[in-house]
């Protein structure tokens, strides 16, 4: 009993640990112009997420991605839509891999497991986008008509939002979970140790 209560403090310390520089790299975020509107931004935020659901599971990486966007509401410009969003898709990305790979645990295991994480957020992300944040999104800050012309100026062609969603947040969601996917395992055989408390 000891012996679990001591793995659970831990892991708990971990993942405020790791939640806390999710929540310094969502600060670091950045545009990127004329491949997606400027108020979508990219980050490493899932990445203390991703590592720490291969390290200690997929429930303790979903709460990395809650944590950080709790701590980001004390920064907030967008009444919550934001981080309601991060969590969203970071959830599910972080929890589908980590569910993969913790019925396996090999390198091969980890792949597959953040190729459909990132496959399954970025299609949820059409539709949490269309049906919960971007109406939410209008009604708070901005009209719908502005968000589809910041689609538009970048690609004439775009007109409605669920084309302009499949077009570009679509595959931008993709590539950010493969991108965090990457560095992940750059730096993982050297971080897992530290996290799980058995480096020597």
């Amino acid at each position: 009993m000891k012996t679990v209560k001591k793995v659970n403090l831990r892991a708990l310390v971990v993942m405020a640990i790791m939640s806390a520089l999710g929540y310094v790299l969502m600060l670091l975020e950045f545009p990127l112009p004329m491949l997606i509107p400027p108020f979508i931004k990219f980050d490493f935020s899932e990445l203390p997420a991703i590592i720490t659901s291969f390290a200690l599971g997929p429930l303790y990486g979903v709460g990395v991605c809650f944590f950080k966007n709790a701590l980001h509401l004390l920064n907030t410009t967008t009444f919550c839509v934001g981080e309601l969003s991060n969590f969203l898709l970071g959830a599910i990305f972080v929890g589908v891999a980590g569910l993969v790979y913790k019925r396996k645990k090999t390198f091969k295991s980890a792949v597959v497991g953040t190729l459909i994480g990132a496959v399954i957020m970025a299609v949820i992300s059409v539709f949490t986008n269309l049906f919960i944040v971007y109406p939410i999104y209008a009604e708070l800050l901005v009209p719908m008509p502005v968000i589809l012309s910041m689609y538009s100026a970048i690609l004439p062609s775009v007109d409605s939002v669920f084309e302009a969603l499949v077009i570009f947040n679509l595959p931008f969601n993709f590539s950010k979970g493969i991108i965090d996917a990457v560095v992940c395992f750059i730096c993982y055989k050297k971080l897992s140790p530290i996290l799980k408390g058995n480096n020597t």
